[in-house]
């Protein structure tokens, strides 16, 4: 009877272990990737990115992140560049490390609770490269970005997000 509890609790225990990752709670995914000039085709530089914008890279809304169910802070912009691709390019992004976290653009607005943020329309950019610093994420030419409000760092897992931004038009 004792080795089939014991056997129970490992199972619960390493089920528990893989679904919340609790380690996650203590590192950090620091990105930091340089100002795009086109369309991104890699997951990662090490380049310094620039300060501003190429004067001919355009910037279509802006935003800062709140927090939600992690503390969360950064600034959020959606850029055209020169080739007439979009960007959303996130910086200064300090953020908890999680299990499955994604880059949505949402038609909800951002308010102090998150849990409308997956109730309209998303789109999904790709999993967060890191809590931490500067990254650009592929908008798609199909989105319609006067029906996109709103950026948010969605934990996929658990279903909630971690920090949101509204995206007021430039």
């Amino acid at each position: 009877m004792k080795r089939l509890l014991l056997a129970g609790l490992v199972v619960v225990v390493s089920v528990g272990l893989y679904l919340f990752q609790p380690w996650r709670l203590f590192t950090t995914v620091e990105v930091d990737e340089a100002l795009p000039t086109s369309a991104p085709t890699t997951t990662s530089a090490t380049t310094k990115p620039a300060a501003k914008p190429a004067p001919s890279t355009e910037v279509l809304a802006t935003g800062a992140f709140r927090s939600h169910e992690h503390s969360t802070s950064g600034e959020a912009r959606v850029l055209r560049l020169p080739d007439g691709s979009r960007v959303l390019r996130i910086e200064n992004l300090r953020t908890s490390d999680g299990p499955d976290l994604r880059v949505w653009l949402s038609d909800q607005p951002v308010t102090g609770s998150w849990f409308n943020l997956d109730d309209g329309r998303w789109l999904e950019l790709g999993e967060l490269k890191g809590n931490k610093g500067n990254a650009n994420y592929a908008i798609p030419a199909s989105a319609d970005l006067d029906r996109f409000t709103s950026v948010t760092i969605w934990c996929k897992r658990f279903k909630v997000s971690f920090g949101a931004a509204s995206l007021v038009t430039a």
